[in-house]
């Protein structure tokens, strides 16, 4: 009792301390001050995080550029004559640059607006349970690991000569060629950006397919449309050996091995995605600082995930090979459909769709839907709600399709 009296006579005290100021620490920074805890949150790097910096919000802006230069392909079939004369890398780069240090500036003054304190720095734990930041030791019975993750470079010879996906934002110009290692979704989306700019675009994959950890459908077609769109797709290409990440464990509340300490989002490996680390912080906080809601916690179920690909896709449950083993081969029941959006219908490039709805007989429960195609990443957030609400396919049915759209092949699907 003594020692924990020193250390709060000589060190900053304060309620709760989250480090890491990223979408899951500023998001529970946020929620847990609004119940008059005092708070102070701890970066090294710009406000945001990856996703505001190096993640989602970049990646989407160049994913739109790189859906114009597809448009632009285009355009000659819907009566334009229009062509891609010239590209300005810098351009580009620059606005979204721009964008992302106004986005920066909004992050700190809405801690400003909640009364967050901020604390610029290298956090580090000390052995009396302090963090120490700068020299200076603060001290808090609540503490919150939210610090995210980092790109892995592989131990390989030649390895130094490669970027991460971090250093795709530092890129001042548009490579003539680039070869992309790996095959997960953030693979797939910098190939396809790459690939629709004008990059010679290749990809080493260790296995047959991207994405292999989606709904076998995702897999396959996501693969054969990288192909048809000009990436070179070099299989069974062996890297490096995988190894553990060092992941911090967590228990369904979010708690370290630690008491008091507690983590989330992409620094537990766990659903990286950062609506996920939001929902997450805010639901620590409401656990931690809200009276009655103690037991609050963050539901991992049916989580919908969207990968900006060319095309894009949105998946939401479970795969239908897991939907097997789950519950039985005889217990599941799977509606696929396969078309060409009506946006391609006058032009000689064509893209198909591909929809899939995996059913748990005998009511026909909707535990996973599945779509590759033009517009399913805005698709999938109004289904997402009906599939967490537990919808059946009857109940899909019963809803009037709007027409003309791709969606509607969601409802009309026999």
């Amino acid at each position: 009792m003594m020692s924990r009296i020193l250390n709060a006579m000589t060190t900053a005290t304060y309620d709760y301390l989250v480090i890491g100021g990223g979408s899951g620490g500023l998001a529970s920074a946020r929620r847990a001050a609004e119940f008059g805890v005092k708070v102070a949150i701890i970066e090294q790097g710009a406000w945001g995080g990856t996703c505001v910096n190096v993640g989602c919000v970049p990646k989407k802006v160049m994913f739109n550029a790189a859906a114009h230069a597809e448009y632009i392909r285009d355009h000659k079939d819907y009566g334009f004559n229009v062509e891609k004369k010239e590209f300005n890398f810098a351009k580009l780069k620059k606005a979204r640059d721009d964008y992302i240090k106004r986005l920066n500036k909004i992050y700190a003054k809405n801690l400003e607006n909640s009364k967050v304190d901020k604390i610029l720095g290298h956090a580090k734990f000390t052995e009396d349970r302090c963090v120490e930041v700068n020299d200076k030791k603060y001290f808090a019975p609540h503490i919150l690991i939210a610090t995210g993750g980092h790109p892995t470079v592989p131990a390989i010879p030649g390895a130094e000569y490669g970027i991460t996906s971090d250093g795709f934002f530092e890129l001042e110009q548009l490579p003539k060629k680039a070869v992309v290692v790996g095959a997960g979704y953030i693979a797939i989306e910098i190939a396809g950006i790459f690939n629709a700019l004008g990059s010679d675009t290749s990809m080493l994959i260790r296995h047959d397919k991207v994405l292999r950890s989606f709904d076998d459908m995702i897999s396959t077609s996501v693969t054969t449309h990288a192909e048809e769109s000009g990436i070179h797709i070099y299989k069974q290409t062996h890297t490096v050996e995988c190894d553990k990440q060092g992941h911090i464990i967590v228990d369904e509340y979010q708690n370290t091995k630690n008491p008091n300490i507690y983590a989330l989002g992409d620094v537990c490996g766990k659903f990286l995605l950062t609506p996920v680390a939001i929902a997450a912080g805010r639901l620590l906080a409401h656990r931690l600082f809200d009276k009655g809601k103690e037991h609050v916690k963050m539901d991992y179920s049916d989580i919908p995930t969207v990968i900006f690909s060319h095309p894009p896709v949105g998946t939401i449950g479970i795969s239908q090979g897991e939907a097997e083993s789950k519950y039985g081969r005889e217990n599941i029941k799977i509606y696929h459909s396969a078309f060409t959006p009506m946006y391609f219908a006058i032009t000689e490039r064509k893209e198909k769709c591909h929809m899939k709805l995996v059913c748990l007989l005998p009511e026909e429960k909707v535990i996973g839907l599945h779509i590759v195609g033009l517009a399913s990443d805005e698709m999938l957030q109004g289904f997402a709600v009906a599939v967490k609400m537990g919808a059946t396919k009857a109940q899909f049915d019963q809803t009037v399709a709007i027409h003309p759209t791709s969606a509607e092949e969601l409802v009309t699907m026999r």
